[in-house]
């Protein structure tokens, strides 16, 4: 008997399913998002296996769950193990997202053969190469990676070129491996599901699928997205809410610096991150981020304050550099990199308003050293003295800035300050000034000699 077959209409923003089409989508609001594809019944399906849970299944009372602090695997990157609260959990379902050639193969590939020198069994499973290139990866990253050299290292690593969906879970379901890394979930499809590879459809089978297998086999599965333009995980959202654990690896095209951020993590926090170096052989960890992202430039140039910065558990020094030149243009040019525009122009206002400073004849250009993006409040007051030390050809680079301005012109507590003026102690800056020390703007300005 041939397999019924319906129509449905799925929200690529949200996930909303609905068996007809509407111009907006009722859940998110989003225009034109809705997508048809085909699907058969779930009963009529190969294996009738989407959200197939064991018939024996029973609920259990909370004291006679067994549960276990070693239920995690330890990775050789401690950045990892940061981000992730501790280590893999077993039976976890993670994607891992960033944009093209920021280094997701690359990390998981080293992931995978640091595991396996230990003698755990892992898959990685390919949907965008062959089996030959990812081997000519690992190669070379071997070469670059102490203690990963022998031919006997190898063998609890297994690689497969595969898009079929069904046909992974099966190979899984066979080896039982300890770890599997498939990259990537826009890459693999399934005959159950209509549709071509990254569709709607395919994605969510997908997803569906693995971790269906993951909770069941107690393996953690490890997925790599893509991202679209605007930066956000590809596909429906729904792809985020399936999975356990949600990572976003950002970098620079130009830069060397990765950070591997959590989105979301079901078995451990989501404000640590992890600071990674790309280079030629593969990424390697940052033996030193807390000085990562202060330059070596002169000591002597204006334009130049240090801010201290929160990134999860760690403070951070990076340096804030500020140009401005006066213009004979009708409007003034903001040119900011790194930071919110909207935020520098408000900043900017307050200087204009409650410090007097002449701004509106001049262009500013604001950015972050070291390709870091910033969106910590505590940077203001940074921001403000980096370009009032341009402004006036005041050198302040032995300066730290700590504290949020608001539209009075007030200096604010920040989180963390604590931890951030010993940061900048600890590096030898002593002129750190904070909400404690100054009160507003205007008084941190005028003890810097400017009378307005």
């Amino acid at each position: 008997m041939k397999a019924k077959m319906r129509t449905s209409f799925v929200c690529q923003e949200c996930g909303y399913d609905t068996p007809s089409w509407m111009g907006k989508c009722p859940e998110c609001g989003a225009w034109n998002s809705l997508k048809e594809f085909k699907i058969q019944n779930a009963e009529q399906k190969a294996g009738g296996t989407i959200g197939a849970v064991l018939n024996d299944a029973k609920p259990q009372k909370l004291q006679d769950i067994v549960y276990s602090d070693k239920s995690r695997i330890q990775t050789k990157l401690q950045e990892l193990n940061t981000v992730l609260g501790g280590g893999i959990v077993k039976g976890s379902a993670s994607l891992i997202a960033g944009d093209p050639g920021v280094g997701k193969s690359t990390l998981l590939l080293q992931l995978a053969l640091s595991l396996a020198k230990d003698g755990k069994k892992i898959l990685y499973v390919s949907g965008e190469e062959s089996v030959e290139q990812v081997k000519m990866r690992a190669v070379r990253i071997k070469n670059k990676e102490v203690g990963i050299k022998n031919k006997e290292d190898d063998e609890n690593l297994f690689l497969i070129s595969l898009t079929d969906t069904d046909a992974i879970v099966g190979q899984i379901e066979e080896m039982k491996p300890e770890l599997v890394i498939v990259d990537s979930i826009q890459t693999i499809e399934s005959q159950n599901v209509a549709g071509l590879s990254g569709s709607v459809g395919q994605v969510r089978y997908g997803a569906l699928q693995f971790v269906r297998c993951a909770k069941q086999n107690n393996i953690p599965v490890i997925l790599v997205g893509h991202v679209t333009k605007e930066g956000m995980v590809a596909g429906p959202m729904v792809l985020s809410h399936m999975v356990d654990t949600v990572l976003f690896l950002e970098g620079e095209k130009f830069a060397k610096t990765r950070i591997l951020r959590s989105l979301k993590n079901r078995f451990g926090p989501v404000d640590e991150v992890g600071i990674f170096l790309m280079e030629e052989d593969g990424m390697i960890e940052a033996t030193n981020p807390e000085q990562l992202f202060l330059s070596g430039g002169k000591d002597d140039v204006p334009g130049s304050v240090l801010v201290a910065t929160l990134e999860g558990s760690r403070a951070f020094l990076v340096e804030i550099q500020a140009l401005v030149v006066s213009t004979r243009l009708p409007m003034p040019r903001r040119v900011v990199s790194g930071i919110d525009g909207r935020r520098v122009e408000l900043l900017l206002a307050v200087l204009q308003k409650h410090c007097r400073l002449p701004l509106d004849t001049v262009d500013v250009f604001v950015n972050v050293a070291g390709g870091l993006k910033l969106s910590d409040p505590a940077i203001d007051l940074g921001i403000c003295l980096a370009v009032y030390s341009s402004l006036n050809n005041v050198t302040l680079t032995k300066t730290v800035g700590i504290a949020e301005v608001g539209l009075l012109g007030e200096l604010r507590m920040v989180n963390g300050l604590e931890k951030r003026v010993k940061e900048a102690g600890k590096l030898g800056f002593k002129s750190v000034i904070t909400a404690k020390t100054h009160k507003s703007l205007r008084s941190v300005i005028e003890g810097l000699g400017f009378k307005g």
